[in-house]
């Protein structure tokens, strides 16, 4: 497998890290695929409960390695293979973001479930600097998070946002001064993985459906999703825990 990603799993935590620095980060296919690898490694794993992606260097991503891409034949699905792993997975997915995230890596900075910046960090769609549409599924999330209008700004613009305008504009769900970055993205995981991971999956379902469906198909969705929750061990748990005002300790079962 591709040495562009490095992978860790340990205390109920997946971390896969880009480790291209020299590169910036740029995404070649080999490690794209490598990623979607990792990524479907870390979600049949009954022993990782949150999956955290970050990288080496001073920069997430820049995006797609244009020589690559102009050696490679499959230029028509760059990003596909890690968005449909990241879609499948059923475990919180936390986007540690640094430096710049450009192009397709800011595209896969949003592709996540949550995302923790440190304060340098800077996005920037970068698309129209060489004639290119967006791409890597960001011409799907962006508009749903921030809106046609501020969407097209991005890209028509180039504009360059901070990590704070980010999270002013609803990008971003943390920011931290870069001393603190990596120490809060490791303490995020580590509460992720403490908690009801089956209910933490089904509601990462339910809530990516309801982009699409009625609310009464919506309803139905739920309706069977904590049927489900409620033939668990974990929830079992909580609820007896919550009715004696005890802290409870999940299982993922």
């Amino acid at each position: 497998m591709s040495d562009e990603i490095l992978y860790d799993a340990r205390d109920h935590a997946a971390r896969i890290t880009l480790n291209r620095p020299q590169k910036r980060n740029a995404l070649t296919q080999a490690g794209l695929d490598a990623l979607a690898a990792r990524i479907d490694q870390a979600s049949a794993d009954d022993a990782v409960w949150v999956v955290a992606i970050q990288a080496r260097g001073t920069d997430f991503c820049i995006g797609q390695d244009i020589e690559d891409l102009d050696r490679n034949d499959r230029k028509g699905d760059f990003f596909a293979p890690v968005l449909r792993s990241l879609d499948r997975t059923m475990k919180p997915v936390i986007m540690a973001v640094n430096g710049i995230a450009a192009g397709g890596g800011m595209s896969l900075a949003l592709a996540g479930d949550l995302v923790v910046a440190a304060e340098s960090t800077r996005f920037t769609m970068a698309y129209s600097k060489i004639a290119a549409s967006p791409d890597g599924s960001s011409s799907y999330f962006l508009p749903r998070m921030i809106g046609l209008r501020r969407a097209l700004e991005l890209h028509y613009t180039n504009r360059v946002l901070s990590a704070r305008e980010a999270m002013e504009w609803g990008l971003v769900n943390r920011v931290h001064p870069d001393a603190e970055f990596s120490g809060a993205v490791g303490a995020l995981a580590r509460e992720l993985a403490q908690g009801p991971t089956q209910a933490f999956g089904r509601a990462k379902l339910l809530f990516h459906q309801s982009t699409q469906e009625s609310l009464e198909t919506q309803m139905e969705l739920e309706a069977q999703a904590i049927a489900a929750s409620g033939h668990t061990e974990d929830f079992r748990n909580g609820v007896v825990a919550f009715a004696k005002k005890q802290p409870v300790t999940f299982s993922g079962r």
